[in-house]
């Protein structure tokens, strides 16, 4: 136990315990422990029967007087209720953290007392006025256990595949970047696909290409699901870690696009966390992956990880990685740097060190 000074800290959150999205889970449950072994007292204020980002949160205020709390934190939600909240606890004394993990929300930064984002370059996306404000706490890394412990030695052929995972939250229908699969690679992609009967997949693939505007595209569909080397499977808490120590090789392939919403201060593949990449490198895996800031970060070029951009650019780093020597050797680089920089416990101590700021 902490010798500091006890805080109580309300949480305001974007979904619940019960369906908790994977920022809500990583950015606010997981910290639990540690904000408890460190004399800070964490309590649920506010929490939606379905994830929402704009709640009312018109009945918080008498319950954050009523318990006490020094520091409330608003996970990812935003609006005229929550920011006449935020006003609202100013007026009593009640400090306020702002916590957001894919978006630039200066509107909230100027309420606030101070506010969490999960990249550096996220941070650089708010005004100048605002950046003594603005912290980084990184997502931690939730399964260190969960790793690599032998690597395969081949090199990959139509006979004997590697392997590559992706893991993604999408459908995805399509490989950016990539776009030829080699015939000694078998991509396996972790995301939002139907199991059970086959029955069940039929009806899940007939409304994804009823939802295709031309028959181009319902054609492209068509075609990657029925690509040979290309296996897909539902996402789940033990399936992705399942599929992770399985592999011999990991891809994050990123469109990229501009957003149409002048209210985004950059482009949605540009602010993306790195997560999936630490995620990826933690379990011991060589990752390639499309250059973007928070990845940039973090690996260094054929050392711990590859950075590629162009459609030769990839298949060429996927040569790389068919010696078996060059996969063990970056991958437990790749581990190394994503443990040792990226653990739960290190960005508990980032969050703790912003909350006792404001006490």
């Amino acid at each position: 136990m902490s010798d500091h000074q006890g805080i109580k800290i309300g949480f305001v959150l974007l979904s619940s315990q019960a369906d908790a999205q994977p920022s809500t889970r990583i950015s606010v449950f997981n910290m639990f422990p540690y904000l408890t072994e460190n004399n800070i007292e964490p309590v649920i204020l506010y929490e939606p029967t379905k994830p929402t980002e704009t709640p009312d949160v018109s009945q918080v205020l008498g319950k954050a007087v009523e318990l006490q709390v020094d520091v409330v934190y608003f996970q990812k939600v935003y609006g005229p209720s929550v920011e006449q909240l935020a006003s609202d606890l100013r007026e009593k004394g009640i400090k306020t953290l702002y916590g957001v993990c894919d978006v630039a929300k200066p509107s909230m930064a100027k309420l606030t007392d101070a506010t969490v984002v999960v990249t550096n370059f996220l941070r650089t996306l708010y005004p100048a006025e605002l950046q003594s404000k603005i912290h980084v706490v990184h997502d931690g890394i939730e399964h260190p256990e969960f790793y690599i412990k032998t690597y395969q030695k081949h090199c990959g052929s139509r006979e004997k595949p590697l392997s590559a995972v992706l893991v993604t939250s999408a459908t995805m229908d399509t490989l950016p970047m990539i776009q030829t699969i080699p015939e000694w690679l078998q991509v396996t992609i972790v995301g939002n696909y139907a199991e059970g009967s086959l029955l069940d997949r039929l009806r899940f693939h007939y409304w994804n290409i009823t939802e295709k505007t031309n028959w181009p595209e319902k054609l492209a569909y068509i075609r990657f699901m029925l690509n040979r080397n290309i296996t897909r499977v539902k996402w789940s808490p033990t399936r992705v870690y399942e599929e992770l120590i399985r592999a011999d090789l990991a891809i994050i392939p990123i469109a990229k696009y501009e957003n149409d919403d002048e209210k985004f201060a950059a482009p949605a593949w540009k602010v993306k966390s790195e997560n999936r990449l630490t995620l990826k490198m933690a379990c011991g895996l060589p990752v390639i992956a499309n250059p973007i800031p928070a990845y940039e970060e973090i690996v260094r070029q054929g050392e711990n990880g590859f950075l590629a951009d162009t459609v030769e650019h990839w298949h060429a780093c996927l040569n790389e990685l068919r010696d078996p020597d060059k996969r063990e050797k970056m991958g437990l680089q790749a581990r190394k740097t994503a443990t040792a920089r990226f653990s739960r416990e290190k960005q508990a101590e980032a969050l703790i060190n912003v909350i006792r700021s404001l006490v």
